[in-house]
């Protein structure tokens, strides 16, 4: 297990954005990984958190199981495993410092996305006119920015927001898609060697904090308007990821 002071004191903040992303207050959890990057290395950052994105899967898939898109997930998931299975051939056979600027490029421009998307909104056509085996394409997307950084949802939402579903068949169709790479994720960090003793143990650990933290923003969200965060979520996580690749450069 790790003891270190430094990492906790990432790790705390960035287990209660990832409970609060969970709870209601979407995309702020895509700011704990870039966190604890600057703790450990980014591959066993990544490993720590997938069992906790697991067990916090359950809660919203279970909730949902009934709406959802299953002809989307369809040409979707197919690519995402192949994008799984390219992020983990890239921190396979790159340096650490490689993955870290993979992590803080993606960074970058998942806070960039998000705020060019609540400034200006996602375009009402996109790419709802486009053939659905394209689908497939965002889902390799969605894949390996996943695996790499657990930020796959730009390139979900790029395809599945356009088509307006139903907030609960949306909802649904977004719990099972990550529910499902989350778990397709694992033989992957398997393979990488993180899941040790000392990551599961670690993740154990902060679990119960993750959970707590999902409580809390569901009664957050409901009294307090997630945009008045969004803002400076997505400003610090550009800032956050352009931090990690300077230090990747460096």
């Amino acid at each position: 297990m790790i003891t270190d002071w430094h990492f906790y004191a990432l790790a705390i903040p960035a287990i209660f954005l990832l409970g609060l992303a969970k709870g209601g207050f979407a995309g702020m959890g895509a700011l704990s990984l870039p966190m604890l990057a600057f703790a450990v290395d980014p591959v066993r950052a990544a490993a720590i958190l997938l069992p906790i994105l697991i067990v916090q899967d359950v809660v919203g898939i279970w909730a949902f199981r009934r709406s959802v898109d299953w002809r989307l997930l369809g040409w979707m998931l197919p690519g995402a495993v192949a994008g799984i299975i390219l992020g983990y051939a890239y921190a396979a056979s790159v340096s650490p410092s490689g993955v870290m600027a993979a992590v803080g490029a993606i960074s970058v421009l998942f806070g960039a996305y998000r705020l060019w998307i609540a400034r200006r909104g996602v375009p009402a056509s996109g790419t709802k006119r486009w053939p659905e085996w394209v689908g497939s394409l965002f889902g390799i997307a969605s894949g390996f920015t996943s695996q790499i950084a657990h930020a796959g949802q730009p390139p979900f939402q790029l395809w599945v927001l356009p088509r307006g579903l139903q907030r609960d068949m949306l909802v649904g169709t977004t719990a099972l898609f990550f529910g499902a790479i989350n778990w397709i994720k694992v033989p992957a960090y398997y393979a990488l060697g993180q899941f040790n003793h000392a990551n599961l143990l670690t993740s154990a650990v902060l679990i119960p904090m993750a959970l707590l933290s999902t409580l809390a923003g569901v009664w957050l969200v409901r009294r307090i308007a997630p945009e008045r965060f969004f803002t400076a979520i997505y400003c610090l996580m550009i800032a956050v990821g352009a931090g990690l690749v300077w230090e990747a450069v460096a």
